[in-house]
């Protein structure tokens, strides 16, 4: 009888090993499947969020074009009903500069994240020169706040209209123009 069970001893140890072996192969198998899958959720969240950047910067861009437009169609800059009917992007150039001579009254009416407006006159082609009450309108450039160019420029196509007279009488002159808007960079 001892010799039966040295004989079920051997086999318990062979029977042992081979189920340690199978449960360190399972256990093996179960983190390369684990390691897989995290791989692969990995390279899907990669590939998922890879154009995130993009799309908020192209966010960014769009609202501030909006914020453009928004401001060229604001009371303070648009032409309203003045020349002849509603007009989009039509920016008033005799309201805008009595609005730069009366600035001081409109600090932080724009909120923090604008730092400096500008109107410019790209046509007809003119010499440079900045606008003020004594040079007006034989000028091309109105800085609004003069205090340097801060932040990033967005800016958008617009019509630059003012009453203009000659020997004919009083008219309505519209030039095409841009109007710059900088924004801080710490909103």
């Amino acid at each position: 009888m001892i010799i039966v069970y040295a004989n079920y001893g051997n086999n318990m140890r062979k029977i042992r090993t081979k189920a340690q072996m199978k449960i360190q192969q399972m256990a093996f198998m179960l983190m390369a499947v684990t390691l897989f899958f995290i791989l692969v959720g990995m390279f899907a969240l990669v590939w998922r969020f890879s154009g995130l950047k993009s799309s908020a910067v192209e966010l960014e861009e769009r609202n501030a074009m909006l914020l453009v437009t928004k401001l060229a169609n604001s009371p303070e800059f648009s032409c309203g009903n003045s020349f002849g009917g509603t007009k989009i992007n039509c920016i008033d150039a005799d309201k805008v500069i009595n609005l730069k001579v009366n600035i001081n009254d409109y600090i932080g009416f724009w909120g923090k994240g604008v730092s400096n407006i500008k109107v410019e006159t790209v046509y007809p082609i003119n010499e440079r020169i900045d606008c003020t009450l004594k040079n007006y309108p034989d000028c091309s450039v109105i800085d609004l706040f003069e205090k340097g160019i801060q932040g990033t420029a967005t800016w958008n196509f617009v019509s630059i209209c003012r009453k203009a007279n000659d020997e004919m009488g009083v008219y309505d002159r519209c030039d095409l123009g841009k109007l710059y808007v900088y924004t801080n960079e710490e909103q």
